[in-house]
């Protein structure tokens, strides 16, 4: 109940808001309100910079028109009067208003932007032979109305969606470089490989420092014993023999350091008397 009282109090409030408004309402056709931009109420037919009609009855209007308002009569090519060129033209052109739902389909299918549609307002009619527009009135409608924005080309290029933008080019990527750094290190080859005894055959893996002595290779091959020589004399260095091992080195060292005389050496083939 309270609701029902409160909303007839804000109709109320509406009521005599309205009541002392000034009137809005015209008198068409003598007073006219301003018309958008994009308001469309008649047609027209366009002529070429030339001065030439710019229909060349190709009666694509006729065919897309959804209310079918449009009757064109093609008259076929002949050559015209001004450019001396053989074109198509319309011998008649009669677009009837009774029944147009103004979807400007025509406009945008014309090849030559012939038709266009006009933004002056609307004109009053006392019969219905008034609405329908002859190739004369079209015609005329050309000069005595403003054409509206819109044309054949431009209500085309409106649909077709912009390409997107191209991707942009990637740069060069600049070459690898190679820190500069000592060289890896790399193990020691244990002894007795080919590599300890022989540094170039593992591509230089055992090649000496520089700086530093490298150290002979431990030879592998067992000792044989050395023949007997003569007696050195006490507190001289015995000569080696070339090929002595290390065992025959040793005793003979020895022998030096204590002084003890070296046993006479046998030749073979001597026999003892």
């Amino acid at each position: 109940m309270k609701s029902y009282f409160a909303s007839a109090a804000r109709a109320l409030a509406t009521s005599f808001t309205n009541v002392f408004r000034k009137p809005v309402t015209v008198e068409f056709p003598k007073v006219i309100r301003p018309r958008a931009e994009r308001y469309r109420s008649s047609f027209a037919l366009l002529h070429e910079e030339d001065g030439d009609e710019a229909c060349i009855g190709c009666l694509q209007c006729e065919r897309i028109c959804p209310s079918q308002v449009i009757a064109i009569k093609a008259g076929g090519k002949r050559e015209s009067p001004i450019s001396g060129k053989k074109r198509g033209y319309a011998d008649d052109f009669v677009l009837d208003l009774n029944a147009c739902i103004y979807c400007e389909l025509c406009v945008q299918v014309c090849p030559t932007d012939a038709i266009v549609m006009t933004r002056e307002p609307e004109l009053p009619a006392f019969g219905r032979e008034d609405l329908v527009l002859t190739m004369a009135k079209l015609y005329a409608n050309e000069k005595s109305k403003q054409r509206a924005w819109g044309d054949a080309t431009r209500l085309n290029g409106m649909q077709v969606p912009p390409k997107p933008p191209a991707p942009p080019k990637a740069a060069a990527a600049p070459p690898p470089t190679t820190p500069a750094g000592p060289p890896p290190a790399t193990s020691a080859a244990p002894p007795g490989s080919a590599s300890a005894a022989n540094p170039l055959a593992a591509g230089g893996a055992g090649a000496p420092t520089a700086g530093k002595p490298s150290a002979a290779p431990a030879s592998t091959t067992p000792a044989d014993p050395a023949p007997a020589t003569s007696a050195a004399p006490s507190g001289s260095a015995s000569a080696a023999s070339p090929g002595a091992g290390g065992s025959t080195g040793a005793s003979t060292e020895a022998a030096t350091t204590t002084g003890a005389a070296a046993p006479p050496s046998t030749k073979p083939g001597e026999g003892g008397s």
